[in-house]
């Protein structure tokens, strides 16, 4: 353990990475104490990795006290500021009524048109606007779909915008949540139907009621909006 946390605090990344594997436990029983409060779990214990990571790095030997006796404070202050900080992403009850409705309307459309809806005939089946529903669906899509791939190459949108470090990587699907909600609700569409639905960009422009090439062009442009606000 001393010598991992040593080769970690050093800048090994695998040291890193095993002692975060190794202590989930530790992570995850310091998390529950926040469960409730409007925040995903699977966010919670995000947060408490990054606390962890942190507490590698400013743990001393010669402090006299076992290393988890000192990572359990930074892990739950690294929530804490979070929540402190009004990081909470709440969605309403209203909202996912809304969004159970839009599931609902999907499901008969794709039924009765043997296709996948175009988003002009979701919002004519359930009377909402195009951004309702978008806001309304990425705001409940489960925190996985980070991790999902698109349609044409395999890519997730964490690894098209992330970084390579194991902190970075942590904070960032945190962050990437709080940078989707900024964005427009037609980007915000966008990138909901090619990242959360892992539709190829032909059938993205379909449903958006554009051109395969616009849909290119505005996927970069938001990606890097992305990038921007994550750096």
């Amino acid at each position: 353990m001393r010598k991992r946390l040593r080769a970690a605090k050093a800048g090994d990344k695998e040291a890193a990475e095993r002692l975060v594997t190794e202590n989930s436990g530790l992570i995850w029983s310091v998390a529950r104490r926040f469960f409730g409060r409007g925040v995903d779990s699977d966010d919670l214990y995000q947060l408490g990795c990054i606390g962890f990571i942190k507490a590698v790095q400013g743990y001393d030997e010669s402090f006299g006290t076992q290393f988890s006796t000192y990572a359990v404070p930074k892990i739950a202050g690294e929530i804490r500021r979070f929540l402190r900080d009004d990081g909470t992403l709440k969605v309403s009850r209203g909202l996912k009524e809304r969004s159970l409705a839009i599931k609902k309307a999907r499901e008969r459309l794709n039924q009765r048109l043997g296709r996948e809806p175009y988003l002009s005939e979701i919002a004519a089946e359930t009377g909402l606007t195009p951004e309702e529903i978008a806001v309304a669906e990425q705001a409940t899509e489960a925190p996985d779909s980070l991790q999902r791939e698109n349609g044409d190459g395999g890519f997730t949108l964490e690894n098209t915008v992330g970084t390579d470090g194991i902190e970075d990587s942590i904070v960032e699907s945190v962050a990437l949540k709080e940078a989707i909600s900024s964005l427009p609700e037609r980007d915000r569409m966008l990138i909901y139907l090619r990242y959360f639905k892992g539709l190829t960009q032909d059938k993205t422009a379909k449903i958006l009621g554009i051109s395969q090439v616009q849909v290119s062009r505005m996927e970069k442009k938001v990606i890097e909006q992305l990038r921007k606000f994550i750096a």
